[in-house]
């Protein structure tokens, strides 16, 4: 599948229709959400990484490329893949490891893995229009904005950097634990597609989608639920 397709199911959503995009941790599981019917899939580092156990930020890049190409083989829908800071390589190398790896798209966060802090938002744009141009049209990237994560609380630092990183080619951007509340002003801020985390216990996609998200993801969420799943058959396994 190809980024164009990618890209298109971006467009045009309807209040209340976000593109909606499960987060599978191995070939499994992206099987079972191809199967339930969702049209595209985008890969959690989190996920991934408690697969392997690393645990979400540990995983060494040549193990999480190889369990993204697991994925994308496993598959015939669009797969973009979170890489998180993209792990120190160069932009040509890190293009061209997501398309062997079968990806159509990318997840690249605002955060430096080696302090923790947010990166320089000039410095991430450099970045980002780096990785733009050696991929062109052949990655949708989704831009993650991580003032929330940081405490911030308001919607204008996070537009700030949005409008710096869609000035540099990101498709879409994803201002992660942004309040519900926040999303239209980001949308309209930023003037691109705005990516939404979905989380237990909070709105459902569709409402995310009615307070202004065009694109649903759920970090690691969903294969905790599988998880804790996992957890109760074995007690009672283990209770016989």
């Amino acid at each position: 599948m190809s980024a164009a397709a990618l890209r298109a199911l971006h467009l045009r959503r309807a209040s209340e229709d976000p593109l909606v995009l499960p987060g599978p941790w191995d070939a499994a599981s992206a099987r079972v959400f191809v199967e339930a019917g969702f049209e595209a899939l985008a890969t959690p580092s989190a996920g991934i990484g408690e697969s392997l156990g690393y645990g979400d930020g540990h995983t060494p890049p040549d193990e999480m490329f190889a369990a993204i190409a697991r994925i994308t083989r496993a598959v015939d829908v669009p797969v973009s893949a979170d890489v998180e800071a993209g792990y120190g390589l160069p932009a040509k190398e890190l293009v061209e490891r997501l398309l062997d790896a079968g990806a159509v798209g990318c997840n690249l966060e605002d955060s430096d893995a080696a302090t923790g802090t947010l990166r320089d938002p000039e410095e991430q744009a450099e970045w980002l229009a780096e990785v733009r141009a050696v991929a062109g049209d052949a990655l949708v990237i989704n831009a993650r904005i991580d003032t929330f994560l940081h405490g911030g609380s308001g919607a204008a630092p996070a537009v700030a950097r949005g409008l710096r990183y869609v000035a540099a080619g990101a498709d879409c951007v994803y201002p992660i634990l942004a309040p519900p509340e926040l999303l239209s002003d980001l949308a309209e801020g930023i003037g691109a597609p705005v990516n939404a985390i979905a989380l237990p216990g909070g709105p459902s996609p569709r409402a995310l989608g009615a307070s202004g998200a065009s694109r649903v993801t759920f970090g690691g969420g969903l294969q905790r639920r599988a998880m804790d799943t996992l957890r109760g058959v074995a007690a009672e396994l283990r209770a016989g």
